[in-house]
């Protein structure tokens, strides 16, 4: 069960990850920015889906160093968001159209997560 705290604060960080990735298409010079952004507040929407984002967030961490057998699906995707952001960050330079392909994945799936726990669509 998830709380209309948590639930308030996953929805609006997807709408604003959705809104994010869409600048990014809009705006080329600003895409690389916008686009880390808009993978950081999708995998902040699946954090307050799934509990206290700042435990999951350990739990994340924990998982992405110690990456031995079959994790879980939403925890796989969570560590691969995490993976996603720190190599955005660190390249100065990016292939846009790969880059917002990526992004929108990742974003789609997060709506995919958010919108099974909460049972709210996100448009």
């Amino acid at each position: 069960m998830i709380d209309q705290y948590r639930r308030g604060w996953a929805l609006r960080y997807l709408r604003e990850a959705k809104a994010e990735l869409e600048a990014a298409r809009e705006m080329p010079y600003m895409a690389q920015g916008l686009i880390i952004e808009a993978i950081r507040k999708a995998r902040n929407a699946i954090y307050y889906s799934l509990g206290e984002p700042s435990l999951i967030e350990g739990i994340v961490r924990e998982a992405a160093e110690n990456m031995e057998g079959k994790l879980d699906p939403i925890l796989k995707c969570l560590v691969e968001m995490e993976e996603t952001l720190h190599q955005f960050s660190y390249v100065e330079t990016m292939d846009r159209e790969k880059t917002l392909k990526r992004a929108s994945a990742l974003i789609q799936l997060a709506s995919e997560i958010v919108e099974t726990v909460t049972g709210e669509k996100v448009d």
